[in-house]
């Protein structure tokens, strides 16, 4: 059985994730951004192995989200499923000064993977919204735009693709992919998506732990357990590289060599 650390899964996607994995026998890590959280998340999943806990939007509680996950010990998987919508306000994450939805969808996600001990597979969570966004790094904290939620949302999905495939190509002993979930009826996606509900964790938890061949692949974009063509930009390796260093930039952590 995996040992799997999954992101945001206090509620929505994440948490359901982790409790299609939790049924299937796996030891399962859930995150929460504060203790109250993390106490619903416990209630949610009494089985869990452990709760990590940090707000994703500050640099410094993301580091310590990776040193609680590494003092655990090593994870066959992590699920990077944490994130925020297209429908949040312009805000600056006031610690690191960087916008809160592109540190909370990109630069996350990055710092964790470069500080956790790398896992046999890391599974990134995109959308079909990448489709609108832009792989362009001129202005990713919307210092010179006006303001565009769903566009900024957007892009950060766009970011997550190139940050799997960038992973998958500098780290060739773990399989790194990337996840559209579909637009579902969660908190997020709100009561009108139209997906099924049922089908947004299990791609997800399929390529965290499965030995099925299409799983045990890397650099592949997937929806409902399919291979997905992704926008162009995204398969760009200079783009994938040039995010991964801003990102390394940003964090004065660069990722590590395999």
């Amino acid at each position: 059985m995996a040992r799997v650390l999954v992101t945001g899964s206090s509620t929505g996607l994440g948490l359901m994730a982790a409790q299609l994995l939790a049924r299937e026998g796996h030891r399962v890590t859930l995150h929460a951004r504060d203790e109250a959280r993390a106490g619903d998340a416990r209630a949610a999943l009494p089985e869990a192995e452990a709760v990590v806990t940090g707000d994703l939007s500050s640099l410094a509680e993301t580091r310590a989200v990776a040193e609680q996950a590494n003092a655990l010990g090593r994870y066959d998987a992590v699920i990077h499923n944490a994130a925020v919508g297209y429908q949040e306000p312009r805000r600056v994450a006031t610690a690191d000064g960087l916008a809160h939805v592109f540190v909370v969808n990109v630069v996350a996600p990055y710092l964790l993977t470069a500080l956790i001990t790398p896992p046999r597979r890391l599974v990134y969570l995109s959308s079909g919204m990448h489709r609108g966004g832009t792989a362009d790094l001129a202005d990713p904290q919307w210092t010179s735009r006006r303001w565009n939620g769903p566009q900024a949302y957007s892009d950060s999905k766009m970011y997550d693709i190139l940050l799997a495939f960038g992973v998958a190509r500098r780290w060739p002993d773990v399989l790194s992919n990337s996840v559209d979930p579909g637009w579902v009826p969660t908190r997020m996606g709100g009561p009108a998506a139209p997906d099924d509900l049922s089908l947004g964790p299990k791609t997800q938890a399929w390529l965290a732990v499965s030995d099925d061949p299409a799983a045990t692949v890397t650099a592949r974009h997937f929806h409902h357990q399919r291979p997905r063509t992704t926008a162009p930009d995204a398969l760009d390796e200079k783009r994938q590289d040039a995010l991964l260093d801003y990102c390394a930039g940003l964090t004065g952590t660069p990722l590590p060599r395999p």
